[in-house]
């Protein structure tokens, strides 16, 4: 398959080529007007690209509007989370309080520990 491969690639890169210089039965159709041969394949090739030119400029107008459209919703989202967040802990706070109190009496015998040897060390 892989000896095969470049030789597809050139085999279709050689149609298309063919097929841009072979253009005599191209028509385009304007309101009625059927325009044939190199006119009608300059003619589709412009209205082609002006659709083209207009389609990439939608679509980044259409990012740009997305891309701030959900930058606010992200950041409604991310402040209603830490209200959320905030209201939980609020609501939850009194139940932790038998859990904070033996945390606090620890908390404070190791302060004090730690101060009484900051005090007995020798400054250096």
């Amino acid at each position: 398959m892989r000896k095969i491969l470049p030789f597809v690639i050139l085999f279709l890169v050689a149609l298309l080529a063919w097929d841009m210089l072979d253009n005599s039965n191209f028509v385009v159709d304007v309101d009625g007007d059927e325009f044939g041969g190199p006119l009608g394949a300059l003619l589709g090739m412009v209205f082609g690209s002006i659709g083209l030119i207009i389609g990439v400029v939608v679509a980044v107008c259409v990012a740009a509007l997305l891309a701030v459209v959900f930058a606010g919703v992200g950041v409604i989202v991310i402040g209603a989370l830490a209200l959320a967040a905030v209201l939980a802990l609020l609501a939850v706070s009194p139940l932790l309080l038998p859990i904070l109190i033996p945390v606090a009496i620890v908390w404070f015998f190791m302060s004090r520990s730690r101060r009484n040897r900051m005090r007995a060390e020798p400054a250096v």
